[in-house]
């Protein structure tokens, strides 16, 4: 078990026998296979509340479709705006 605690949803979701369909879930590696980064990654993603997970018997799953339609937030102080002189 990690020793980071994972954030849990807000509100607790109930799964629905076809939100459980075997090709709606992927595991951690499959997700950073998708992404193109790795499982590390998709660890702090996952840290950070950006997926549903899902536990069964010990492995974690992630939504396919939020993996796929992820979109990185931009993190730090915004940049400055530059002046264009015409």
């Amino acid at each position: 078990m990690s020793k980071h605690k994972r954030k849990q949803l807000a509100i607790p979701t109930t799964l629905s026998k076809k939100d459980l369909a075997a090709d709606k879930w992927v595991s951690q590696s499959e997700a950073a296979r998708i992404r193109g980064v790795t499982p590390q990654a998709i660890e702090n993603l996952m840290k950070k509340g950006r997926f549903r997970t899902l536990s069964i018997g010990g492995r974690v799953l992630l939504d396919r479709r939020e993996v796929e339609n992820y979109k990185a937030k931009r993190t730090g102080r915004p940049r400055k705006r530059t002046h264009s002189t015409g």
